[in-house]
């Protein structure tokens, strides 16, 4: 199980109004732009935003970073292997797979490994 790619991320009211700025600061456009649920997200660089009303947003601060890995299946065994507890089980999302964990130390993260056009796309492997 390898890390692709690691996001902090941030949170916004609304997604445009947040975008500029961050174009500014890494020199790039967004990697990725979709809805999920009833939040915008987008990825510019190594952040992640995630956009939409506070109550929306709030079902997702419980993970502190969005991690892409190569793997769920290994990284699960890893985890569990850690004493980490999945929150959220391997679950099919617009981008591949996603699950949340709450490691043994109390960090949430999500973790998702994207389906092969994405990391083709992105990161060009």
């Amino acid at each position: 199980m390898t890390i692709l790619r690691t996001y902090a991320r941030l949170w916004a009211d609304d997604l445009d109004g947040a975008l500029p700025l961050l174009e500014r600061l890494t020199g790039e456009q967004p990697h990725l732009r979709l809805a999920f649920e009833a939040v915008g997200l987008a990825a510019i660089g190594h952040f992640l935003v995630i956009a939409g009303p506070a109550e929306e947003r709030a079902k997702y601060t419980h993970a502190s970073a969005t991690v892409v890995v190569d793997d769920l299946d290994a990284l699960q065994v890893t985890l569990e292997s850690a004493g980490a507890t999945l929150t959220t089980p391997a679950t099919a999302g617009p981008t591949g797979r996603f699950l949340y964990a709450r490691h043994a130390d109390g960090a949430g993260v999500e973790y998702v490994e994207w389906n092969p056009e994405l990391v083709s796309r992105v990161l060009g492997a």
